[in-house]
């Protein structure tokens, strides 16, 4: 075995590799379209564990974008061996945190189900650090939005929302593990030209013209079949606690029947208990639950 470099050559290569084996692993930056716009760059440092035959067995890829390496971290867009072998890992690993002098940690997201993979990742030091779950509504009857008065919720306005969007998923994140990363106007902007995109899906609820929430329907697909994803749902800190979530999550629940959506899905992190309730109150139930692991550098 030995470990190498992605070239720009082996790419296909590396690609197929990811499709084969997506489902095994957290598939938030495999899906086709990610891996259709994957290029080698620093952005993206990759080595691949090759055999006798020169065949792919195993890799590691960092996500390193503007927005995780300003949390200082960066996360694995995949890390996995074809062989249960400790030292494939280790020296994957090994490669790979030779791009992450500038940071203070890598993480990971593992189905708990995947246990050979979970006792790799621990038996390389990785620890805990949350735990996330991933929930489906099936086309169920939504119930009306109903507003508080004075409280106004709009499609989201390209060139004026840009901020308004920013500020309220920043100050409501703030304190959520793993979010706590501040939104940029430009990451913001980026959400309206990603192939996921919505028209009309992104809605920014103002109370006397304050922007005060913030919800995205996003195009997607699980188990085969289309399915849009809701998030972020976002409420700044002093407005929560009078329902707006609900009305937000209603509201975005009815734009995805008007769009054809048979389900809707939605990521929770586990700490959020009071978003979990919310959810399973208003008829989506648990399909997956993942484990973040987080490498301290």
């Amino acid at each position: 075995m030995r470990i190498v470099y992605l070239e720009e050559e082996r790419v296909s290569d590396f690609v197929s590799y990811c499709k084969k084996h997506r489902l095994e692993v957290d598939d938030s930056y495999l899906y086709d379209f990610d891996l259709r716009e994957f290029e080698v760059s620093d952005e993206n440092p990759t080595y691949l564990a090759l055999n006798q035959q020169d065949e792919i067995i195993g890799t590691a890829s960092l996500v390193m974008d503007d927005y995780h390496k300003r949390g200082k971290r960066a996360r694995f867009r995949i890390f996995h061996s074809e062989i249960v072998d400790i030292q494939c890992y280790q020296q994957l690993l090994r490669a790979v945190l030779k791009h992450t002098t500038c940071l203070d940690k890598v993480f990971l997201f593992i189905p708990v189900v995947n246990k050979k993979l979970i006792e790799m990742i621990e038996g390389l030091n990785f620890y805990v650090e949350r735990y996330a779950f991933l929930l489906v509504r099936e086309d169920l009857e939504v119930p009306e939005v109903d507003l508080p008065e004075c409280y106004e919720l709009r499609t989201f306005r390209q060139g004026q929302d840009e901020e308004n969007w920013r500020k309220v998923r920043n100050a409501s994140f703030s304190t959520l593990k793993g979010s706590e990363t501040p939104l940029t106007t430009e990451g913001v902007t980026k959400l309206l030209t990603d192939e996921d995109y919505l028209e009309g899906g992104m809605m920014v609820l103002f109370h006397q013209e304050k922007p005060v929430g913030v919800i995205r329907g996003a195009d997607d697909e699980y188990d085969g079949a289309p399915i849009m994803n809701i998030g972020p749902v976002a409420i700044l800190p002093e407005y929560q606690g009078r329902g707006l979530g609900r009305s937000l999550l209603r509201a975005s629940l009815r734009f995805a029947k008007e769009k054809g959506y048979k389900q809707t899905i939605l990521s929770v992190n586990g700490e959020n208990e009071r978003a979990q309730a919310l959810y399973i109150q208003e008829g989506f139930k648990q399909v997956e639950a993942v484990v973040c692991y987080q490498y301290i550098l």
